[in-house]
């Protein structure tokens, strides 16, 4: 697994539909992988975009193949708490890509110091993405606004796998599983 983090231009091109240069599973960005893409181009506009903590296309790192992505909805806020997202193509559910996704971009967060909760919400009747976080090491903490609410404290979030070492290798757009999103 790869993650390559999108830039505000790449997003934008990204949130309107344009594959953007990747090589897209299903041919096009999925539609939430879009609207991901937008909250970040929205973050950019407002002035709180700070790079790391935005979207990242999630590929499969041998095929090169764009399979989905995952992000923050924006930095952390003053009581330590980010939510992530994530989505996948159709053609790529199923296959773990998500619960590894998660975990790493959970652990990737949780080893900043003013981060002390990860959370992320999905629909009730997305049982799937619910299995996702809970595989990921995530619990469900209740319901908000209409939505399952799962989290995952820091130290929970900071083991060996779920937090890997940095890559020298590794440049400042893309990441790949054994190595966290750059900061």
């Amino acid at each position: 697994m790869a993650l390559r983090a999108l830039p505000p231009a790449t997003a934008a091109r990204v949130a309107d539909g344009d594959p953007a240069g990747f090589d897209w599973i299903d041919g096009t960005p999925p539609e939430a992988t879009s609207g991901g893409a937008g909250i970040a181009v929205r973050a950019a506009a407002a002035g709180r975009y700070r790079p790391g903590w935005g979207v990242f296309v999630l590929s499969d790192a041998a095929a090169g193949t764009a399979l989905g992505s995952i992000g923050f909805h924006g930095p952390p806020d003053a009581e330590g708490f980010v939510e992530i997202g994530y989505d996948l193509s159709p053609s790529a559910r199923g296959a773990g890509w998500a619960t590894d996704a998660a975990r790493l971009l959970a652990g990737w967060a949780a080893a900043h110091p003013e981060v002390r909760t990860v959370c992320a919400l999905t629909e009730p009747e997305n049982v799937p993405s619910q299995r996702v976080l809970v595989r990921a090491g995530f619990r469900f903490v209740g319901e908000r606004d209409g939505m399952r609410a799962y989290e995952i404290d820091a130290s929970a979030a900071t083991d060996a796998d779920a937090a890997p070492a940095p890559d020298a290798s590794a440049d400042a757009a893309g990441v790949n599983a054994g190595n966290p999103p750059p900061s």
